[in-house]
């Protein structure tokens, strides 16, 4: 098993030559791509259809995606250049030119991301009574009060770190708001005088302080408090000049799992070292004063192309903040999902009633329009204290702080049941969350294992043995999207909860695989990667392209998150300049040109953001007029298909069949406003339907859609 997904990697991993183009007419760079996805993010904070607290959570999102994508991208890139690699990639860039570009765009990005925030988020703001503003602008009330604030609950956790002979420069943390202080000695020589300090602002109090009890709401910024209250931190010292600042380091993750004794072990070693990775991004108040910039350039590493100006407040991402405000009025209507129909008569207490309702008909769970906690988590938490289960099986690949789910386990585990738990302790940025709930399950007595040296666990599995009148029955859950119950609100996804003996054979198959040393094996309703997928999807794919050719209906159509893999890209124009239709929903990265003459002229892409983010993945092949549907947690990307595990399961009942033909039909209507990619591999906004009248909300549809069904 472990020898054949190997061997299955050095095969898929050798690419194959796109059509004899160049690199830049056939492919959209993933970096470049990625920062038009972030763009599209910035145009629902600029978009005034928008609720105004809705375009301050935007805004903090594309704060936050910005952060990420430096520690992880930009670190790698920064990488390349450090080993003089000039290689150009598959989209024609070399890493000199795509930095460049990269920077570039950035820069285009902040100013439009300050140019909302000033020019049109505050104001609006302002128009319905909601304030940040300056210290300059408190009244003698104010003032008084958020002085108060600052003496019993802000400057007890302040640190001032001086620089001098004795003061090393003090390590930085990635992410944290900085103030760079300069003072004066007042009875020093001029030449001695100046003398540097940093104070860190305190991430764990709120970004922006309330400036009095009476709800006017009327904000400041927690670093101009701390700036208004610098002489209680410096006693006796006259101040010269302070500005804010902010760094990024490389977050990306080097584990040698081969050479590696103790995963976990090896794991929390890791995040130390994560911790001081080298800077890649400075974030300074663009009038701060040049010998200053250059002290911190110097001390941190950083480079001129590495600095990124902003007009005060640093870090949106505490925009969150003003987001969280009560004002139902400035927000998305009020959301309240359904259980599903199918589970609406299972009694509440009745662990038997539950397993019945999947026994008697496979159940396609769409989130967050249908409950996750009433299906998934219930079948955990069912599974856990129903007395005939015997064992379960279950994936975590990012789960909430409080799961439900891993206590579930836990109590089965208690219980005596037999449980495993297959933790991905590498899914980036929850790797020290996944650590601690490996410790945890241990410690109850669940079988923890971490998947297959070399490959992410990312499928979406959940198995259930039960015994039922002396004979086994195995009950599963496979999905597109985390068992998290927390970004199930939020997320759209679908699942399926399903009796069906095919379908908990091969999930019964795969989990041994992953536990154990299981032979090579084979899958009825599954594709798997790193084995089957690539060449499954490919080979369908191929089949429409033979159907066309006979006359029979053929037509793919393919929602995903992202797509950059260069022989599915390929399989695709194939397709197309064969004549096959080819429709794509796609919400981030997107590395095929679509509308190309001679290319791709059949290929649409379009990209869904809002509300809810789309993360579900489906597969729709015409198959001659027998529609062949497949949901599942794989995007077209390398790591996907070649450096993880990830399942794809074909839905095979009419009816659910029918439900996801209806969903990508609603996708790809020209009444759900979308982004539309341009032949130039640029975006279009569509937000006005064929009558030229602004087109509703895409999920607020779908939410009306499922109301209404009922």
């Amino acid at each position: 098993m472990f020898t054949s997904f190997q061997q299955n990697r050095h095969m898929s991993s050798q690419r194959f030559p796109l059509l004899a183009r160049s690199p830049r007419e056939t492919l959209i760079d993933r970096e470049l791509s990625w920062l038009a996805f972030n763009e599209r993010v910035l145009e629902l904070a600029e978009d005034e259809g928008v609720p105004l607290l809705e375009r301050c959570r935007f805004l903090a999102i594309f704060a936050s995606n910005l952060d990420d994508f430096f520690m992880i991208r930009v670190a790698t890139l920064k990488r390349k250049l450090e080993n003089g690699i000039t290689q150009k990639n598959t989209a024609g860039y070399t890493p000199t030119e795509l930095m460049a570009e990269i920077s570039r765009k950035t820069e285009e990005l902040i100013a439009r991301q300050t140019k909302c925030f000033h020019e049109r988020i505050m104001p609006e703001l302002n128009s319905v009574g909601i304030e940040i503003i300056k210290w300059s602008d408190l009244n003698a009330e104010e003032s008084a009060y958020v002085n108060q604030i600052f003496q019993e609950k802000i400057f007890p956790v302040l640190t001032p770190l001086a620089v001098d002979p004795s003061h090393p420069f003090p390590y930085i943390s990635g992410l944290s708001l900085n103030l760079a202080v300069v003072v004066n000695q007042v009875d020093a020589s001029e030449e001695d005088s100046k003398l540097f300090a940093r104070v860190k602002v305190p991430s764990n109090l709120p970004r922006f302080v309330e400036t009095s009890t009476n709800r006017t709401r009327r904000f400041i910024p927690l670093e101009q408090v701390i700036v208004a209250n610098l002489e209680h931190l410096f006693p006796g010292m006259e101040l010269h000049t302070h500005f804010a600042f902010r760094i990024t380091r490389n977050a990306d993750l080097e584990i040698e799992e081969e050479e590696s004794e103790d995963l976990l072990a090896s794991m929390e070693q890791e995040l130390l070292r994560r911790k001081f990775g080298p800077a890649v991004r400075l974030e300074i108040d663009r009038d701060i004063e040049g010998e200053l910039l250059n002290t911190l350039m110097e001390e941190l590493g950083v480079k001129d192309h590495e600095v990124s100006r902003y007009q005060e407040p640093l870090d949106l991402t505490g925009l969150n903040r003003i987001a969280d405000l009560d004002f139902p009025e400035l927000k998305y209507p009020v959301f309240r999902n359904q259980v599903h129909k199918d589970l609406r008569e299972a009694e509440p207490d009745s662990t038997e009633a539950f397993f019945d309702a999947i026994k008697r008909h496979e159940i396609l769970l769409h989130h967050p329009y249908e409950s996750f906690n009433s299906s998934v988590v219930r079948f955990l938490e069912s599974a856990a204290t129903d007395p005939h289960v015997l064992a379960i099986k279950q994936t975590l690949y990012r789960t909430s702080g409080d799961s439900p789910i891993v206590a579930a386990l836990i109590e089965a585990a208690e219980a005596g049941k037999q449980v495993l738990a297959v933790i991905e302790i590498r899914a980036r940025f929850d790797e020290q969350a996944n650590v601690r709930w490996a410790r945890k399950l241990e410690d109850a007595g669940v079988h923890v294992v971490y998947g297959l040296v070399g490959f992410k666990t990312h499928a979406k599995l959940s198995l259930v043995v039960r015994e039922e009148f002396g004979a086994i029955r195995r009950y599963v859950h496979i999905g597109t999207g985390n068992y998290n119950p927390k970004t199930a609100r939020m997320y759209e996804d679908f699942g399926l909860l399903s009796a069906d003996a095919v379908l908990g054979d091969d999930i019964n198959k795969l989990f041994n695989q992953l536990s154990g040393f299981a032979p090579q094996t084979s899958f009825s309703r599954l594709l798997v990667a790193p084995r089957t997928l690539r060449p499954g999807l490919i080979e369908r794919i191929e089949r429409e392209v033979t159907n066309h050719q006979a006359g029979k209906p053929a037509y793919i159509r393919i929602k995903l998150n992202s797509i950059m893999d260069e022989e599915f890209i390929e399989a695709l124009y194939r397709a197309s300049g064969a004549g096959v239709k080819i429709d794509l929903v796609v919400r981030g990265i997107c590395a095929l040109r679509a509308g190309i003459p001679g290319l791709s002229e059949n290929i649409t892409v379009r990209s869904v953001l809002g509300r809810f983010l789309e993360h579900s993945r489906i597969f729709h092949f015409a198959h001659g007029g027998n529609d062949e549907l497949w949901i599942g947690s794989a995007d077209l990307m390398h790591r996907n298909l070649d450096r993880r595990v990830e399942a794809m399961v074909n839905i095979n009942q009419p009816d659910h069949k029918r439900m996801l033909i209806r969903a990508l039909d609603h996708y790809l209507s020209d009444t759900s406003p979308a982004w539309i990619m341009r032949e130039d591999g640029g975006w279009h906004h569509a937000v006005l339907g064929p009558d030229r009248e602004p087109l509703t909300d895409f999920h607020a549809q779908v939410t009306d859609w499922y109301r209404l069904r009922e």
